[in-house]
């Protein structure tokens, strides 16, 4: 796929980190990007063909409120190409069962789950005019392998793998969608994990050898990959993957 002015581009949670990479890549591919995240990206805020709106994705009822509007119609109206980049998460609450608070899992599940489940509804249904409809869910290698202290990160990022493979099932041609993992990201949620106490998360010094050792990926690094494999002919062959498995070059 030729990046043109014909796709354009959905990010959450844009504001830092993976996100903040993703919408640069894009943009300097000329692809335009509504960035949708609590608060607002100033460093991307004066790039051409960029636009952002504030919501509250951990807020269903702030999110419902928002996708009843025109924003995102508006927004892809004469794409011919539309993606959507399901990325803003959070990893709290950690720690096991009987220690967790749970606002806190309410709060996970919101932004984790029925955010990009949501999003991905609206998209499709913003989109009829998108001859090329694209949704990636941005998961993780912990919704395959199971990790003490992460059961509700876990079961949250599983949530859109089986989400991909159901979509999958629905067979639209007009729309492709897969739940990616990035790998192991330096990030903001990587210090996070990496300041948990190890009574919490049993785990945390393999994360610490990883940042220690450099095999800690950078933001730009996984948007890299991420985003050519969006607009590879490739994607959507398969409901999930992971960037680190995906064919070079």
């Amino acid at each position: 796929m030729n990046a043109t002015t014909s796709v354009r581009a959905i990010v959450t949670g844009h504001t830092r980190g993976l996100g903040e990479a993703l919408a640069q890549r894009l943009l300097a591919q000329g692809i335009a990007v509504l960035g949708i995240s609590r608060s607002r990206n100033e460093a991307l805020a004066n790039q051409a063909g960029f636009e952002q709106v504030a919501v509250d994705l951990a807020d269903a009822e702030s999110l419902t409120q928002f996708l009843a509007g025109d924003t995102l119609r508006n927004f892809l109206k004469g794409a011919q190409t539309a993606l959507l980049f399901n990325n803003a998460g959070m990893v709290q609450p950690i720690g096991p069962i009987e220690a967790q608070d749970v606002a806190a899992i309410a709060q996970a599940v919101t932004l984790n789950v029925s955010a990009p489940l949501m999003l991905a509804s609206a998209f499709a249904t913003a989109s009829p005019d998108a001859s090329d409809r694209r949704i990636v869910h941005i998961s993780s290698g912990a919704a395959r392998h199971p990790y003490s202290g992460w059961s509700i990160y876990c079961a949250t990022k599983a949530a859109l793998d089986h989400h991909a493979r159901s979509v999958e099932l629905d067979q639209n041609r007009a729309l492709r969608i897969c739940s990616v993992a990035p790998g192991v990201v330096d990030t903001n949620m990587q210090a996070e994990i990496r300041s948990t106490g190890l009574e919490k998360f049993p785990m945390r010094e393999k994360f610490e050898e990883l940042k220690r050792e450099g095999k800690l990926a950078t933001p730009e690094e996984s948007a890299g990959k991420l985003v050519d494999y969006v607009l590879s002919d490739t994607f959507g062959a398969v409901a999930t993957a992971d960037v680190r498995e995906l064919p070079q070059g």
